[in-house]
């Protein structure tokens, strides 16, 4: 798909397309060349109180809330089927706009975009309630009951994915929604909106507003009209927004930042092993809030398997997203590919050793970088604590266990986490231990949408996926009839 195809998109709102209401526009740009692809409307908060106002009437008049859950399973299920018919288109979007390598938006991105819908198909008819024993002279009942208008907010690394992992369980729920997608990559999610409504979802139910995270993005999260915010971001942005939804008392799902440990044990299969330690931190450029980017390896091990890295990780094929060959693309954004250019930098001035990648690469005017392992950083390095978001690896020996875990367990991150052993009695051990939403045995990024995964401590909170999922789209309530 070249950058001549794709036309200026726009806001969809109350099953409309519409322009800002200033006229505003913004550029897309292509990072695999920085070339701009097209342009997209960027909204106001005059824009996005309109959008909620039709989530809230297209709510209120009950034409989505009032259909049965196998009623909205079965559009939720065309959503699906529509995912499937178009996937060529929607994974050329998503390379385009993220810089994914193309292999990769078929096989992950629009492949689970359409497993989410799917899932979230089947269980939207078991969301019910429950009798009660109780002494009272009484019949004593739960009704779970959809939310209302959820904002659902959204980043750029994996913008079809996650859409799907808010936008599925709260239809499915019954909500209505206004999705605001990331600045840079709003271009799936616009796409998503006409499937949307091909498939057969009313008009107002599901409202796409593109635009910048502080005007619009605060427009939506402040906004009185809001039930439920729905985020996946920085930690940093994570707590702003988890503070204003505080203030109006609003429930609130955060998947924010992580910095997951792949900690490597001595009885591990390192042949097999490097294989999911390089998907750990290449995946999407290492653009992966569950990427693997800390590498704890027993040190026995460790100049060994540092040795099989300093080999493989150069053959990784880096290059044009559009190549069936490319494993790793450009970085989204510029100002991504200079972070992670700062924090390469700073682990030299901390010590770091580079066993190999450590620069940027020139090709095509794109935003390049190479595959990264670093070792010998301390503990209390900020390149080992922060999150680079970007393909870097840092390589740290322990002596022991109990070290392994501490060490995992050391920043103030918990999103996700792995162990390659080959002891089962130490896998479920070490995964009881690690303070993290979800771990991975002998392998990385396993997951589906009945799979829940969710952050602890600086890596927010609720879940995305699963049935867990579903009822953190619905609220409780209770009825009692007197029986006298």
């Amino acid at each position: 798909m070249t950058a001549f195809e794709i036309e200026p998109g726009r806001l969809f709102i109350g099953g409309r397309w519409r322009e800002a209401a200033d006229g505003a526009r913004t550029e897309v740009i292509d990072p695999s060349r920085g070339t701009v692809v097209t342009t997209v409307a960027e909204a106001g908060a005059a824009d996005v109180d309109a959008a909620v106002r039709a989530a809230r009437e297209a709510y209120d008049d009950g034409a989505w809330s009032g259909l049965s859950g196998r009623e909205r399973g079965r559009i939720l299920h065309r959503v699906a089927e529509l995912i499937r018919r178009d996937a060529e288109e929607l994974a050329a979007l998503e390379s385009l706009d993220v810089g994914k390598p193309i292999t990769l938006c078929r096989a992950v991105d629009v492949t689970n975009a359409a497993n989410d819908y799917e899932h979230y198909a089947a269980l939207a008819h078991s969301l019910h309630g429950a009798n009660r024993d109780t002494p009272l002279n009484a019949l004593a009942y739960t009704r779970r009951e959809p939310l209302g208008v959820v904002a659902a907010i959204t980043p750029f690394n994996f913008p079809l994915i996650l859409a799907g992992s808010k936008i599925a369980p709260a239809l499915a729920a019954g909500n209505t929604v206004v999705h605001k997608p990331a600045d840079e990559t709003p271009l799936s999610a616009l796409r998503m909106a006409a499937l949307l409504a091909e498939a057969g979802v009313p008009d107002g139910v599901v409202n796409v507003v593109t635009g910048t995270g502080p005007v619009a993005g605060e427009a939506l999260l402040r906004h009185h009209g809001v039930d439920k915010i729905a985020f996946t971001g920085s930690t940093a942005v994570g707590r702003h927004a988890a503070s204003v939804a505080g203030q109006a008392l609003k429930p609130v799902t955060m998947e924010l930042g992580g910095n997951a440990a792949h900690l490597i044990f001595g009885d591990a299969d390192l042949e097999k092993a490097v294989g999911a330690i390089i998907k750990g931190f290449v995946f999407n450029t290492g653009q992966f809030c569950m990427g693997g980017p800390r590498l704890l390896v027993a040190r026995p091990v460790y100049e060994t398997l540092l040795g099989i890295l300093a080999e493989a990780v150069p053959g990784v094929p880096v290059g044009d997203p559009r190549s069936p060959e490319t494993v790793v693309g450009p970085m989204a954004g510029e100002k991504h590919l200079r972070k992670v250019e700062e924090y390469v930098d700073l682990a030299r001035k901390e010590g770091g050793r580079i066993v190999c990648g450590g620069e940027r690469l020139d090709l095509d005017g794109g935003y390049y970088y190479r595959p990264t392992v670093i070792a010998d950083l301390p503990n209390d390095s900020r390149v080992v604590q922060e999150e680079i978001f970007g393909p870097v690896l840092t390589v740290q020996p322990f002596d022991s266990e109990d070290e392994a875990v501490a060490l995992a367990n050391s920043t103030p991150y918990g999103l996700a986490s792995g162990v390659q052993t080959g002891s089962l009695a130490r896998a479920h051990r070490v995964a009881e231990r690690l303070q993290a939403g979800i771990v991975w045995i002998n392998d990385w990024a396993m997951l589906d949408p009945a799979v829940p995964f969710g952050g602890v401590k600086d890596s927010g909170f609720g879940r995305e996926y699963g049935p867990e999922a579903l009822a953190a789209y619905t609220k409780v309530k209770s009825v009692v009839v007197s029986l006298d």
